[in-house]
This record gives structure tokens, sequence and C-alpha cells, in this order.
């Protein structure tokens, strides 16, 4: 049977409750306890099972990597009908050495082993996106994930970040995550050119605008859980970012909503996982779609990802480019500024698969309103 996705939440401030220490989230306390504290409950139409499993289109970028002409053209049209479909996709063959990436999950299986106090040291400040997170509970006092994340926005050192934090000696876990960072930039403008001629803009309209991205890297952990269908790892949601790419171990849990019921992926050695998010669904006026999707959890084993999330310099005006409004020459969303989109999810709004409708709302009323 086919699932309906939740509705979306309306507009709301974001809850300033953490969890008081009797819930703090200490996976190693809590993965032993029979049951989890109902601050982790989510909606029974919120954790339906995934009905089957995807089978995610696989994207080589060793065409786009040396110039084979005939090698970019047959993935070009995968990607098309991927990224109009349901905005996910794999790829192989990307050009990461695998000793960045293995070393990366190595690092943040390291840190979430460490005692809480350490990671405490490092907590995520209001208003910050750098920082370790138990739940997010540092934000919201319902409906938490069952995760714990460590977060880097680009604008400093990370390795400088780490040190500053817990002291020299973890400067070199730092600069491994600095690396990762740069490696993945790289990464992102090659997807770009194959986005570009994916929608007939050009091979370096999309490189050009996101030649000098920023982007969030956020490593997560999910611990085997006690009762995995009362709760989510991360609820669904489609990303606010441009685009996602993803590393994940050989342990399933990441879900994907397409044809009107959530399709398991299963984890393919050697590849890296990407998806679209809204702000570029926002630029291509709608013609690919921001992949919603989840992760879940389970009894028997935990599981470890490194999201990395691209995003437009802040003062830069996401808006779609002439050739992709159509006939009627219409614009589905005003133009903005990821800034003015981060501010939104921060102040008024919790991620869900709504947000840039949402967004795009109250920026129409914020409009209507200073012109009157």
């Amino acid at each position: 049977m086919a699932t309906s996705i939740p509705p979306s939440t309306n507009i709301q401030n974001i809850s300033e409750n953490a969890l008081d220490d009797n819930t703090m989230f200490i996976p190693t306390m809590l993965a032993n306890k029979p049951t989890i504290p109902k601050q982790f409950f989510w909606p029974k139409s919120e954790t339906a099972p995934a009905t089957g499993i995807l089978d995610a289109p696989i994207i080589d970028l060793q065409g786009i990597l040396t110039g084979d002409a005939s090698s970019i053209k047959k993935q070009v049209d995968a990607l098309r009908v991927a990224c109009e479909t349901h905005g996910f996709f794999l790829v192989v063959n990307h050009g990461i050495d695998t000793n960045i990436l293995n070393e990366t999950l190595d690092r943040a299986a390291e840190f979430f082993t460490m005692p809480l106090e350490t990671k405490l040291n490092i907590v995520q400040k209001k208003g910050s996106m750098s920082g370790y997170s138990g739940a997010h509970s540092e934000r919201f006092s319902d409906k938490l994930p069952w995760k714990e994340c460590l977060s880097f926005k680009s604008g400093g050192s990370i390795e400088e970040f780490m040190g500053s934090s817990l002291g020299k000696e973890f400067e070199p876990m730092g600069l491994v995550y600095q690396n990762y960072s740069e490696a993945m930039k790289k990464l992102t403008l090659s997807i770009m050119e194959l986005l570009g001629l994916s929608l007939d803009v050009g091979k370096d309209y999309y490189r050009e605008f996101f030649q000098d991205c920023g982007y969030i890297m956020r490593c997560n952990y999910y611990p085997r859980c006690p009762e995995p269908e009362l709760t989510q790892g991360t609820g669904a949601h489609s990303d606010t970012v441009a685009l996602t790419i993803l590393q994940q171990e050989e342990v399933e849990g990441l879900e994907v909503f397409t044809g009107g019921a959530w399709q398991s992926i299963l984890p393919v050695p050697g590849s890296l996982v990407v998806n679209i998010g809204d702000t570029f669904m926002a630029m291509t006026n709608d013609i690919y779609k921001s992949c919603v999707h989840r992760a879940v959890v389970n009894r028997h084993s935990s599981r470890r990802s490194i999201a990395f999330f691209v995003i437009p310099r802040g003062n830069k005006v996401v808006r779609a480019h002439d050739s992709l409004i159509g006939p009627n020459g219409k614009r589905l969303y005003p133009d903005f500024t990821w800034s003015e989109l981060e501010e939104f999810t921060q102040k008024y709004h919790r991620v869900d698969e709504n947000t840039l409708k949402c967004f795009a709302q109250r920026l129409r009323l914020l409009g209507s309103s200073s012109s009157e």
C-alpha cells in the first residue's frame, strides 16, 4: 500500500528547550534500555516502513572528469531522468581518494565513542551550525531524532576549531575533516557541470555559480535502538541546500519517498549518494525535484554517514535561469539568498518536506507587507 507523506507543520517558533540530564542522548546508556524516552517518539504516520527497494540510478563521473563526450551524453540523459523523478542518484568513479573517505569515517567513529563530557566541550551553540549535537535537543523538545551529529560550516579552519574547542591533540582529526571538505568541493563542481548540461544551460553555468560555494559538513551517528519502530534517525524532509553528497557505511538506513511510497536504498560499495536540495530545485523552477528522504534505525547495528551540504555564498541571489521558466514566463519562487533560507529554518520552521513552499509563502507575505 502506498504511504502518504505526513502534512507539514505550520510555520512555528523553534523550541529552545533542551533535554534535561535524565533524558540526555547518551547512546551507550539508552541503547541498552528496553524502551526509549517519549521525546523520541514519532507519529505512526511518519514511521511507516518502506515498501520496496529503489533501483537507484548510478552516474559514472569518469566521462566528465576525462572529457569523454559519448560517456557524458549517456550520463546526462540518466541524470535528467533521475532529477525529474525524485532528485536522487549515486555517483561512481568520482575521483575521491579512498583513503580520504575511509579516514574521515574512521575519525567520525572515533569522535562519537568519546565520553559525553568531551563531546559537550564542542557542543553546538545557539545560532551556530558548527559543533556537536545530541539528538538536536538544544533546539527541539519532541520528535527527537535518534542520532548524534558533529557539524562544521565553511568560513573557518576546521583544524583550528577542533583544536580550540577540544585541545591541540584534536587538530589532526580536524585536518582530516578539512581535507574531506576540500575534496567534496572539487567533486561538487564536476557534478554541477553535468547538471548544467542536463538542463541545457551549459556546463559552466552552475559550475561558475558554485565556484565559491560554502558548505556544511555533518558527521552522523545512528546508534542501535531498542524500539526502532517508534522513532526516526532523521525524519522525512528535503534538504534546504543546493546539493547533498553523502558517504555512508554498508548498513541500510537511508530511504527515499518516490512513487507514493518509501523505498530503501541499498549501499553500493565505492559510490557516493547525491540528492537535489530545495535551493537547486528553486534554481530549476521545479523542473528538478528536491529529494524527500529519511534515515531509519534498527535494533542490531549502528550506522555512520558523512553528509556534505553544498550552499551558495550567502549574498548570491537564487533564481531560475531564464530558459527554465517555461512559456508563461512564471517564476515559482521569489528571489532569495541562502542566508534568508537558513534564517527561516533556524528561527521559524523545523525542516521537513515542505520547507521551501513555506519559505516562499513567507517571502511573498513579507513582500506584500513592505509594498503597502
